[in-house]
């Protein structure tokens, strides 16, 4: 068994620390506020952190809860979907050049309690803490950049992902969030008020903008963001499963540890998670993606993004119907030249390891061509 090298003095990235503080204080109860000795830092870093800022979370619930709730999302939103460590962040950031889309930020998953009113005084503090880039990558972080939904949904419910690489000791029921099966009804309607909630928030704070998220949990969830919003338009990109499975295990060793409150399972443990949600997850999107209406659905490699991006978005605005693709050209080709000279991690992978992830994931292997 491999245990996680953990710093328990590193803060910089704990997600909790944006929290609203009554979420907080769910999560801590719903973990009987086991905290373990490597998470006391973080945890004392995030409680004071939601203690400081909860009068301003209040103030601007009180104050915009009416009109956020009023906002019609009238612009079917753009969902990118893909398997994490897929393609999904650069697609993103890429997709977000056009000025007529909205997203949300850093800032606004790390502080979703407060962005309206209060972006001014806080974003400054916000964007002084981010290190400059992310643990797993090289790719910038900055409080203004395109961010995953995911978090501000984690900062305000129990409904993420992260909550289980925060809480990893009950990871295997946050995990049933991605999936959102086997959790009843009544967490089902409740994910869909708090995910809708926030939409709307965002889209009130951009003036009804169409928006364009990036969220791969959002894979598993086809079927229930069609019934949120009917004419949604997807854009599913995929990876070389042997390189995602690679990518993903270096992922979690780089980013899960510097979340956790509590010490996670060895190595060999998380990964048998990671190989579970991976197939349930596909398992789910090849079922649902059959109930998205023709010329709503795209599906791009994560290859030819890399070799040829502006070709991959060009034919993205394409095939769904996306107006004014010449209108953000110019910004498209200036934010992929800057990406030119951007090391990638290199992975090598001998005839062990491949025939290891070849058992675990042969479906997308041959169904993709890999």
């Amino acid at each position: 068994m491999t245990e996680y090298k953990i710093d328990p003095l590193d803060v910089s990235f704990e997600p909790l620390a944006g929290s609203t503080f009554t979420n907080l204080l769910r999560l801590l109860a719903q973990n009987k506020f086991r905290v373990g000795i490597i998470g006391w830092p973080r945890f004392l870093y995030s409680i004071m952190l939601s203690l400081l800022l909860a009068p301003l979370s209040l103030y601007e619930k009180i104050t915009c809860d009416k009109n956020i709730k009023n906002t019609k999302i009238e612009k079917p939103p753009i969902f990118i979907i893909g398997h994490w460590r897929s393609g999904t962040t650069y697609l993103h950031n890429l997709m977000s050049k056009n000025l007529d889309f909205a997203y949300p930020t850093t800032f606004q998953t790390i502080t979703p309690g407060l962005f309206l009113k209060f972006e001014k005084q806080i974003k400054p503090i916000v964007a002084s803490s981010l290190p400059p880039t992310r643990p797993q990558d090289s790719i910038v972080l900055g409080a203004d950049l395109p961010q995953e939904e995911e978090y501000g949904i984690g900062n305000i419910s129990q409904f993420s992902f992260y909550h289980g690489w925060c809480f990893p000791r009950n990871r295997d029921f946050y995990y049933k969030f991605v999936h959102l099966d086997s959790i009843g009804k009544n967490r089902i309607n409740d994910w869909k008020k708090t995910y809708l909630y926030y939409l709307k928030k965002i889209t009130l704070f951009y003036n009804g903008k169409q928006l364009v998220l990036k969220n791969p949990s959002n894979t598993s969830r086809v079927k229930l963001l069609l019934e949120l919003f009917p004419d949604a338009k997807f854009i599913h990109i995929y990876r070389d499963p042997y390189y995602t499975y690679l990518s993903m295990k270096r992922n979690i060793e780089k980013e899960m540890t510097l979340y956790c409150l509590q010490k996670p399972a060895d190595q060999e443990d998380f990964e048998m998670a990671m190989i579970k949600m991976y197939n349930k997850m596909f398992e789910k999107y090849f079922e649902e993606k059959k109930l998205i209406p023709e010329g709503n659905l795209v599906e791009v490699r994560y290859e030819d993004l890399i070799k040829k991006p502006y070709e991959v978005v060009k034919n993205i605005f394409q095939e769904l119907n996306l107006p004014d693709f010449e209108k953000y050209e110019k910004d498209l080709n200036s934010y992929i030249e800057t990406q030119l000279n951007i090391n990638t991690y290199k992975y090598k992978i001998d005839e062990e390891q491949k025939n290891k992830i070849y058992k675990h994931f042969k479906k997308t292997i041959d169904l993709w061509g890999y």
